[in-house]
């Protein structure tokens, strides 16, 4: 379901646009939030300088009423001829209620000398003359000033003020403590957390005053003298350290803000904008939901179009074409596609079974009538005809009158039929190029067979077309159902079958027959066949040796291939040769030959002696262009040279295609090959092809050779070809050499070499050497 939910446009559209303005929110608070803790904090800062202001003022406040009251002590004539006469118990008297009454802890008279004369303290005086040994001197020097000092772990503020008789006679000393009162006035003062820090010069530091609660004296004491930050439960606190100058030890005074106290307020506002972030989300949910939907529904109707398009439904118009945005100029663009979309269909459908040179129907469309027609009554079975029909010389009107004639008359062709073909249910169509066919529904083979001989015999009034007339002649093949065949594409099939037949008869219309289709069955593996005996060594390498008749130096031999199948035995080359060329895969077979010959020559030892081999090219084979590369490639592998060839060309080979079979000789010739012009005198015969093509050799047709007995006339051409030869600087084979009394005669003709079975019959290329030494 979410998976399906999340393939929405509309999901995706709006849930994108909510992150991007969330991530900007966010971003947005991130910045706030850093803002207000930056401000916040300085904010604090400014505040702890005017604390720790205050802090200092009020203890100068302090010292200040210390000093009002020592001078008013000093001043008091009691306590100076007190002083004066050294009366000890009024002066100790003195000094405690004077000191209570102002506050004072430590109250003390001192001489002249600064020695202490009397005191009152809440500790031993003991513990207070060494501390007064170093206060007097410095409060001596600064009678305005004040001095801190630690006593016994408790930090006292001191004055002292001079006592005048009227000369100075003595100095009061007053002091009172850093305690809690301090602390709790500045809390009240400025809500500012106060610690007083204080070490002595034993002991470990200690905090003396503080108005936090206890357990976070700890966390005071571990910021050490530089401040910092204490997170308590009223939040986090920021710290500020203040140090006292002091005798005996060190005071530090820490002022401590709270951050939340100072964020509390900005906290709300975020809050506050939080919830409008909220509601600004929902809208702009809604909002971009509402404008989405706005463009996925038109999107979805194009959906259901193309849906409705590949299913072929051309007919229902588009929505919201009427538009006046990008969407309806995208649906008015969909409806002018489909509108076009349906034309085009329509008229590939009319392509696709009707024939647009004649407007009849095409193959397709016949096969599916063929097969309608054989569904139509399941019941009861109606029988069918089918007539093929070929058009002779179709090749030679357009090679002679043009293209554009043979349309004219295929045309014609089809009007013709139509004319004849006339009764419902029956139809006449264009199978390809001059292939018509003819269906004809409920008729027998009799009928079919008057209707093929009605075609023909139409066709023997000439067709006139642009003043020129034309005979027409066809081959026509008849099948019919049930009887030659079970479904549609072997009816047609066999009705082709039955036509070619007709046409190899030229005996006009010919019905399907088991017995002329035998010959196809077999060939359809035979292709096969052939490949397997490629690859899996079946053939064989004959030679048949050729000797020369004067004495010249060398052998020759000619190459042939045998088929050793492993059912049938050895097929003769007559059996599979004509098949291979027909289908062209006669150059496997060639490459497969000069491959086994060039392995031979290259394992021959060097006793045998130079060895020239001939080996028969196709006219597939000089057609085609990679031939030459091909056979240097294979003389390259197995190291032998070019020379050792000699390549024979039929006549009929080369008048297939002048151009392309001279240009291909000549690159064989320049290659090193040795040309040969095979059966030569049965085929095109011409000087001019034989002064022109690179050829070495002539090998006179073995129908010459083997007629040199019977009659003059063939031993006429073949001393005439010989002369021919060599007078052109060629040399002559003649084959066919049956006799010693032909060999004789053709020695006496000047022929230069000859082969047959008189001299040798083909024999396996591995016998090849021992037949040449029982010839040595």
């Amino acid at each position: 379901m979410w998976q399906t939910l999340w393939r929405s446009l509309i999901l995706r559209l709006v849930g994108v646009s909510l992150l991007l303005l969330l991530v900007v929110q966010l971003a947005g608070f991130a910045v706030v939030r850093a803002s207000i803790e930056r401000n916040a904090r300085g904010q604090i800062a400014r505040q702890l300088d005017v604390d720790e202001n205050v802090w200092r003022r009020l203890l100068e406040q302090n010292a200040e009423r210390l000093r009002q009251g020592s001078a008013l002590l000093a001043a008091d004539y009691g306590f100076r001829s007190a002083v004066h006469s050294g009366e000890e118990e009024t002066i100790q008297s003195v000094l405690e209620n004077h000191g209570e009454r102002i506050g004072a802890a430590v109250t003390a008279l001192l001489g002249t000398d600064m020695a202490l004369r009397a005191i009152s303290a809440p500790v031993p005086a003991q513990a207070l003359v060494p501390t007064l040994a170093l206060l007097a001197p410095q409060l001596a020097s600064s009678p305005q000033g004040s001095q801190v000092a630690v006593v016994e772990g408790v930090p006292y503020q001191f004055v002292m003020v001079p006592m005048r008789a009227p000369v100075v006679i003595g100095w009061v000393l007053m002091g009172f403590p850093l305690g809690q009162p301090l602390a709790d006035e500045m809390r009240q003062l400025l809500s500012v957390h106060v610690a007083l820090v204080v070490q002595g010069t034993q002991g470990p530091a200690a905090v003396h005053v503080s108005t936090l609660p206890a357990p976070l004296h700890g966390l005071v004491l571990a910021m050490g003298a530089d401040g910092g930050e204490l997170v308590s439960a009223d939040g986090l606190l920021l710290a500020r350290s203040s140090p006292l100058p002091s005798l005996n030890g060190q005071v530090h005074a820490v002022l401590l803000r709270s951050v939340d106290a100072v964020v509390a307020p900005y906290r709300q506002l975020q809050v506050l904008l939080s919830i409008i972030t909220a509601g600004g989300l929902l809208l702009f949910a809604l909002g971009s939901g509402v404008m989405a939907q706005r463009v996925i529904s038109p999107l979805r109707s194009l959906m259901r179009a193309t849906q409705r398009l590949s299913r072929g439904e051309y007919d229902t118009p588009m929505e919201h074409t009427g538009r006046r945005d990008e969407i309806g100029q995208l649906s008015r663009s969909f409806d002018r596609m489909r509108l076009d979309i349906g034309a085009q269909q329509r008229e590939i459908k009319h392509l696709a079974y009707w024939d647009r040179l004649t407007g009849l129907p095409n193959r397709e469309r016949f096969r599916d009538a063929v097969v309608q027609a054989m569904a139509q009554s399941p019941g009861e079975v109606r029988p069918l005809c089918v007539l093929t029909l070929d058009l002779d010389r179709f090749k030679h009107v357009n090679d002679v009158m043009g293209y554009a004639f043979g349309d004219r008359l295929l045309q014609a062709v089809a009007g013709r039929l139509q004319a004849l073909v006339t009764l419902p249910g029956d139809m006449v169509a264009r199978l390809g190029g001059n292939e018509f066919a003819v269906l004809l529904q409920g008729a027998g083979a009799a009928a079919a067979h008057t209707v093929a001989q009605q075609i023909l015999a139409s066709f023997e009034a000439p067709l006139a077309l642009e003043e020129q007339t034309v005979d027409l002649s066809a081959g026509i093949g008849i099948a019919c159902w049930p009887a030659d065949a079970e479904d549609a594409d072997t009816l047609l099939s066999r009705s082709e079958i039955a036509m070619y037949a007709a046409k190899r008869k030229l005996s006009g219309a010919v019905r399907y027959d088991a017995s002329i289709d035998s010959s196809s069955a077999q060939t359809l593996s035979l292709l096969t066949e052939l490949r397997h005996a490629v690859e899996h060594n079946e053939l064989r390498l004959y030679l048949q040796p050729k000797v020369p008749l004067h004495g010249q130096s060398g052998w020759a031999a000619e190459a042939l291939v045998r088929w050793q199948h492993p059912q049938r035995g050895l097929v003769p080359p007559m059996e599979f040769i004509p098949f291979a060329e027909q289908t062209g895969f006669v150059r496997q077979l060639t490459l497969w030959m000069f491959e086994e010959v060039a392995r031979f020559l290259a394992l021959l030892p060097a006793t045998a002696g130079a060895l020239r081999v001939s080996v028969n090219l196709s006219t597939r084979d000089l057609l085609d262009p990679e031939l030459s590369q091909r056979l240097g490639d294979i003389l390259a592998r197995h190291g032998v040279a070019a020379s050792a060839f000699c390549l024979e060309i039929t006549e009929s080979a080369i008048m297939d295609d002048p151009q392309r079979a001279e240009a291909m000789l000549n690159r064989l010739s320049e290659q090193g090959f040795k040309l040969s012009i095979d059966d030569f005198g049965t085929g095109y015969s011409s000087l001019a092809y034989l002064k022109r093509l690179p050829v070495d050799e002539l090998k006179i047709d073995k129908s010459f050779v083997m007629g040199m007995e019977a009659g003059e006339d063939d031993a006429m051409i073949v001393r005439s070809t010989i002369d021919l030869a060599h007078n052109l600087g060629l040399t002559v084979v003649a084959e066919g050499v049956e006799t010693a009394a032909i060999l004789e005669r053709l020695r006496a003709l000047a022929c230069d070499e000859a082969q047959g079975y008189h001299i040798s019959r083909p024999v396996p290329a591995q016998d090849f050497l021992a037949w040449q030494q029982r010839q040595g």
